[in-house]
């Protein structure tokens, strides 16, 4: 009759522990079926448990290749998102440790001295003062019945956690990767511009000592060697612009390869290289191909377990605890059978009133829930923005570049025809230095757009997540 309530609000308290964590399913997203393609793009068979490694060998650059090796040994970015996946996994050992009985085993030895005007237990007894020795050996063993499901949930959430930071890390290895890139093919665009305009310079330099030869002939005058050497200079110009830019480049590809830039340098490479082909999966592939995706999905279900801790918050904690160990006051005697002593009990808390507390740490794991829920939506949609705008951006690049080729070579008819008519006395210096700096620009603009493109295909393989399917 003694254990009767107490087993009536355990069989209550398991049967609400019912509805303390809350089934978690990831939300149901509208995903469209295709992308909007045009020729050459077609579709490729996407592989989730393919590897997403070493994706910037497709473009066969071997310097490219030593800096991302050079970058994943050495950044420290890096080095902290593999830091911070040690912690998870640490706290989900720690917390999976929650499930399982905590053995202990406690020693004490004192001599003490009892006061003779303690407070008596008993009229009829008196007091004295003793002092003695206390020698005590316990094991002690505790356990949590987890019915209210607050262990469970927690080991859910440190186990989403966990997985959450292996996606991060990986994500973090794939933002690495891809700004490497696409600096190191900002670079080589500089570097291809640096080559168009020292040949320009070179060019017009002798255009200079022919005009300048031409006026002490008598047969051209002080106004064109003027021109002729206004253009040389702003060509000049354009050069010291671009040597900057190629500095800030080169900088932030020590920065990522984890070199002091100071120490840094990366020597001109003056080759055309043309970006490979990038075959794309389905819109739905990208939920198994995007590392930032995985990791925002891992958030959803932390924050999911996080409500379940918080319910199971609102039920009674109860705790089995029993010891066993001895107690004397002489060695000897420690481990005789009179020295025995033991207990073994059952221990619940129940909050009572507590001011509102545990329903406002409810609301809020339920706001926290909400707020990784919409950051999911808001992950994926901006997926699909990255990827449509790769697709639609490199077809856009790849036509200028036709067209781009197409007007560089009327720009070449225009200044040799310019030339000849200027050598002829048929037309002033004024058009030949025009036709020099039409040519300039179209020569800039074709390498501007190559490497526009190595660049944009750079951040559609990372919209892809890395992994370019077969």
């Amino acid at each position: 009759m003694i254990f009767r309530p107490a087993l009536i609000a355990l069989c209550a308290s398991v049967l609400l522990a019912c509805a303390a964590a809350p089934e978690y399913q990831r939300p149901a997203l509208d995903l469209p079926l295709a992308w909007k393609l045009e020729a050459p793009w077609r579709l490729g068979q996407p592989n989730d448990l393919a590897s997403k490694g070493d994706w910037w060998r497709v473009f066969g650059d071997a310097t490219l290749d030593a800096l991302q090796q050079q970058a994943l040994r050495n950044s420290p970015t890096l080095a902290l998102a593999q830091a911070r996946l040690l912690q998870a996994r640490a706290t989900l050992a720690a917390t999976s440790a929650s499930a399982l009985p905590q053995l202990g085993l406690g020693e004490r030895v004192s001599r003490q001295k009892i006061s003779a005007n303690r407070p008596l237990s008993n009229y009829a007894s008196q007091n004295f003062s003793t002092v003695q020795n206390e020698l005590s050996v316990a094991m002690t063993v505790n356990y949590e019945l987890d019915l209210a499901g607050r262990v469970e949930q927690s080991i859910a959430g440190a186990q989403a956690s966990a997985a959450q930071a292996v996606a991060e890390l990986e994500n973090t290895r794939l933002l690495l990767s891809a700004d490497l890139a696409a600096n190191y093919f900002n670079l080589r665009e500089i570097d291809a511009e640096l080559d168009v305009l020292d040949r320009a310079t070179g060019l017009q330099r002798r255009a200079l000592e022919l005009v300048g030869a031409r006026r002490e002939l008598g047969a051209a005058s002080g106004l064109e060697v003027a021109q002729q050497q206004a253009l040389l200079e702003t060509t000049l110009v354009q050069l010291e612009l671009l040597r900057r830019q190629r500095g800030q480049f080169e900088h932030a590809i020590a920065t990522l390869t984890g070199a002091a830039a100071p120490q840094f340098s990366l020597a001109p490479e003056r080759r055309q290289q043309l970006a490979p082909p990038v075959p794309l999966g389905l819109p739905s592939e990208l939920l198994q191909r995007r590392p930032d995706i995985a990791a925002a999905e891992r958030a959803m279900a932390a924050a999911n377990a996080q409500i379940g801790v918080a319910n199971a918050a609102f039920y009674p904690s109860i705790t089995l605890g029993s010891s066993l160990g001895v107690d004397s006051r002489d060695l000897a005697s420690l481990f005789d059978a009179p020295s025995l002593l033991w207990s073994l009990g059952v221990s619940a808390t129940q909050s009572l009133f507590d001011g509102g507390r545990l329903r406002a740490n409810l609301e809020f794991s339920r706001a926290g829930y909400d707020a990784t829920a919409a950051n999911y939506r808001r992950v994926v949609l901006l997926a699909m923005q990255e990827v449509e705008d790769g697709i639609t951006g490199l077809t856009a690049l790849r036509r200028a570049s036709l067209q781009a080729a197409t007007a560089r070579a009327a720009a070449q008819r225009v200044l040799d025809m310019t030339t000849a008519r200027y050598e002829g006395g048929l037309s002033p210096y004024l058009e030949l230095v025009t036709a020099q700096q039409a040519l300039l620009i179209s020569e800039r603009q074709s390498v501007q757009l190559l490497g526009q493109e190595l660049v944009t295909t750079v951040f559609l393989i990372k919209a892809l997540g890395g992994s370019i399917p077969d």
